[in-house]
C-alpha cells in the first residue's frame, strides 16, 4: 500500500530524506513536464537543469514547509521550478547585454568579495554597527562555506573569480542557465546565512 502524501510530508519535514526523495518522484516528473523552455534558450538550459537545482532547493527548504491541504507539496515545488526557470531566463537575457569584462567592476576600495557584499544587499552601516571590510570579508567567507557543493563553485568562480558562466558551465558539466539557476539560489542562502550572522542586512525591508 503506497504511503500517503501526508505521511510522507511529516517524516520529510522530519529530515527523512527517503520521505523526501518520494515525494520528489511522485510530483517531480510532472512539474518538469509542465516547464516551457523556448527553442532559441534550448541550448543553454533544459527542464532537467531546472529540475535538479529544484530539488537541492526542496531538500533545503523542506523544513520551512507548511502543509496547508491537499495539493500544497506540488503547488510548493512547482513554484520553486517556476522561480529558477524564470531567474535563469533573466539571466541568460542579461548576459547578453553587458560585455562580459565590464561585468564586474573592481578596484583597489571595492574588491570582489565587497562587490558580492553589495550585491546581497548587505551594508556596513546599519544603526547597530558599522562593520570593517575585512570583518565582512570573513562573514562571507563562513556563509559561502556553508553552501552546497555546487551552490559554493558558482560563487566564488563567478562573483569572486570572475569567471564566465560559460566557463564556469564547461568546467562543472552543466549548461549556463543551470550556472544562473545555482547563483541565483546561493544568493538567497548567504543572504539567510549573513542576516543571521550578523546585523549587516538589520536594515533591509
Amino acid at each position: 500500500m503506497a504511503t500517503s502524501d501526508d505521511e510522507l510530508l511529516k517524516k520529510a519535514i522530519a529530515h527523512d530524506t527517503a520521505a523526501l526523495s518520494e515525494l520528489l518522484e511522485r510530483y517531480g516528473p510532472a512539474i518538469r513536464h509542465e516547464l516551457r523552455i523556448g527553442r532559441k534558450r534550448q541550448s543553454l538550459l533544459s527542464a532537467e537543469d531546472v529540475m535538479q537545482v529544484t530539488y537541492l532547493e526542496a531538500f533545503l527548504q523542506i523544513d520551512r514547509f507548511k502543509p496547508r491541504g491537499e495539493g500544497a507539496f506540488p503547488a510548493w515545488l512547482r513554484r520553486i521550478a517556476e522561480n529558477n526557470l524564470r531567474d535563469a531566463i533573466k539571466e541568460l537575457e542579461r548576459a547578453k547585454r553587458p560585455p562580459p569584462h565590464k561585468r564586474i567592476e573592481i578596484t583597489a576600495e571595492r574588491d570582489s568579495s565587497w562587490v558580492l557584499f553589495e550585491l546581497l544587499g548587505g551594508t556596513t552601516t546599519t544603526p547597530s554597527r558599522r562593520a570593517s571590510r575585512q570583518e565582512v570579508k570573513q562573514a562571507l567567507d563562513a556563509a559561502i562555506g556553508t553552501l552546497p557543493e555546487d551552490y559554493r563553485t558558482v560563487v566564488r568562480q563567478y562573483d569572486l573569480q570572475g569567471r564566465s558562466a560559460v566557463e564556469i558551465a564547461s568546467s562543472m558539466c552543466r549548461s549556463t542557465g543551470a550556472v544562473h539557476m545555482l547563483r541565483a539560489r546561493a544568493h538567497d542562502r548567504l543572504r539567510e546565512a549573513l542576516g543571521s550572522a550578523s546585523s549587516f542586512f538589520s536594515d533591509r525591508a
